[in-house]
């Protein structure tokens, strides 16, 4: 399989983490919150992040309950997914995201904004799952 690259969003209404990875690799990083305004700001500035990067793949974290349910945040991230699918026609899949945010506060040992690092688990947890 060619080299991939991968961009993975951890959704959030007022902030989304980014993070990098490729599947030679399989590894993800942290890459930027991005914290817009607007709508119209968000698309603009994950359109920067689109040409700039051309990733083969997208992931999208789906926050799911506890014991695994949807919840109103699994349908925003849904659809979130499915605007970038729609507008830069890429492959955009979901992963389950729990913990994700817990794990990176853990990682950090401090309140600082973990989204970016968050959005780098979530990928990371993709890249395991793959063979």
């Amino acid at each position: 399989m060619p080299e991939q690259t991968f961009l993975a969003f951890d959704f959030g209404l007022k902030k989304i983490g980014v993070a990098i990875g490729n599947s030679l690799t399989k590894s993800a990083r942290p890459l930027c919150i991005l914290r817009p305004a607007t709508k119209q700001a968000r698309f603009e500035q994950i359109t920067q992040l689109m040409n700039e990067w051309q990733p083969d793949c997208v992931i999208v974290g789906l926050p799911l309950t506890l014991d695994g349910q949807e919840q109103p945040a699994s349908q925003q991230s849904r659809r979130f997914a499915n605007q970038l699918n729609g507008r830069f026609a890429v492959r955009v899949e979901m992963v389950d995201e729990r913990g994700s945010s817990l794990e990176a506060q853990a990682y950090l040992g401090n309140n600082n904004d973990d989204d970016a690092l968050a959005a780098s688990i979530i990928l990371q947890r993709y890249f395991d799952t793959l063979a």
